[in-house]
């Protein structure tokens, strides 16, 4: 679960020579007003002044926001970096190095430390690259901004709570670009929930060299989203010949002895443990690799949503842990369709006699269904996979 600098000493007048004079005022306006809906949340005037008392403009931030691009990127590409041969190792020189420390942290919250090093490399390179950009004044501009206002207020109302609460100094609360902030890159609604004072000097410092109260919040963030000590995220497994792939998809649930009894076992030849329920999953559909996923697998999930950062914390945990590459590549110029092309497949779909149950770009079990359908109807293996050379079939 991804900058400060502006109010003078009182709020009533505060110079910004550096923005045009309109820009200059809506901002000193939007402060002015969010001081007392900061109060309201419990806010005191000294936290506030403190935070304030350098705050910036930061337009770079809104352009940004603006401007993020889709992930469309392979995934065979995003892996050889998020799981690169370098970071790997560097990984485990991490494990080894910090062996004591995340003894501790596994022995109090039961999440193994090639987890929560994963994480860690992925979030910040081991903490090499934490953000530099002052908090307030990102989470201040994005709030005043306007289009996730709401979200980015929710997120410097926090961050104040952090400050008021002694944790860090606003001179130390830096981050990202867009609030993510410390070695393993909480927002702060998440910092406020789930952080914890490991080292017990009274702070939960995540931003100092030192890592141990990130990486002891992240595992404490993990247990209380169900992590299960000594189940894997995911098993690659090999598929039969005229493997049925309807049966994929989150929706249908075996043990692995019972995929096993449908020829899915792993790339050893062997049937899976029962770890417990798990679902099929071909990421990049029937020529890329498949794998059984397990609850622990939403756990990582919770910390960042997107499937290919998923599928990278989880093996950059296996392979720090010994294991080896993933034995099926997956294809180099299979990457994610952009919205627009995601509303194309489903119009053309749709158009074609498979409706995806409306047009929105989102692919969901409705989407996916009727992916099937049509693969069916082709003769394609039916894995529901939305990719491009589907979409240049039905074009």
């Amino acid at each position: 679960m991804h900058r400060r600098h502006f109010i003078a000493a009182s709020l009533s007048t505060i110079a910004l020579p550096s923005l045009a004079t309109a820009q200059a005022s809506g901002f000193q306006n939007w402060i002015a007003a969010f001081r007392g809906r900061a109060r309201a949340a419990g806010i005191n005037d000294r936290t506030f002044n403190a935070a304030f008392a350098d705050i910036q403009y930061l337009p770079d931030s809104i352009e940004r926001d603006r401007n993020q691009a889709e992930f469309v990127r392979p995934l065979a590409d995003y892996m050889s970096t998020a799981v690169s041969d370098t970071r790997v190792s560097n990984g485990r020189d991490m494990v080894r190095r910090y062996a004591g420390l995340l003894a501790q942290i596994e022995a109090r919250f039961d999440v193994e430390p090639q987890v929560v090093v994963a994480v860690w490399g992925m979030e910040s390179n081991y903490g090499q690259r934490r953000g530099d950009t002052p908090l307030i004044s990102t989470l201040a501009t994005l709030a005043y901004d306007g289009r996730r206002g709401q979200f980015f207020e929710s997120q410097l109302i926090a961050a104040l709570k952090i400050l008021q609460n002694g944790d860090v100094a606003p001179r130390n609360m830096t981050g990202s670009w867009a609030g993510a902030m410390g070695h393993t890159q909480f927002i702060p609604t998440s910092y406020e929930a789930y952080a914890v004072d490991f080292t017990g000097d009274g702070r939960r410092d995540i931003w100092t060299d030192d890592p141990s109260d990130a990486l002891a919040s992240t595992a404490a963030y993990f247990r209380r989203f169900g992590w299960r000590k000594g189940q894997p995220w995911g098993v690659e497994v090999r598929l039969p010949r005229a493997f049925d792939f309807g049966q994929t998809g989150r929706t249908v649930t075996r043990r692995p002895s019972e995929w096993a009894r449908l020829g899915v076992v792993g790339v050893d030849g062997r049937a899976v443990p029962d770890y417990g329920d798990a679902t099929l999953s071909t990421p990049t559909g029937a020529g890329g690799p498949a794998f059984l996923l397990f609850r622990n697998y939403d756990v990582i999930g919770r910390y960042n949503n997107a499937e290919a950062y998923i599928i990278g914390v989880g093996h950059l945990s296996d392979r720090i842990r010994g294991a080896g590459p993933l034995q099926t590549a997956f294809p180099a110029d299979e990457r994610r369709l952009r919205r627009a092309e995601r509303r194309e497949l489903q119009q053309r779909l749709t158009n074609r006699g498979f409706s995806t149950q409306g047009v929105d770009g989102r692919i969901g079990p409705n989407s996916r269904a009727a992916i099937r359908a049509y693969q069916r109807s082709v003769g394609l293996p039916p894995d529901g996979h939305p990719s491009m050379g589907l979409l240049q079939r039905l074009r």
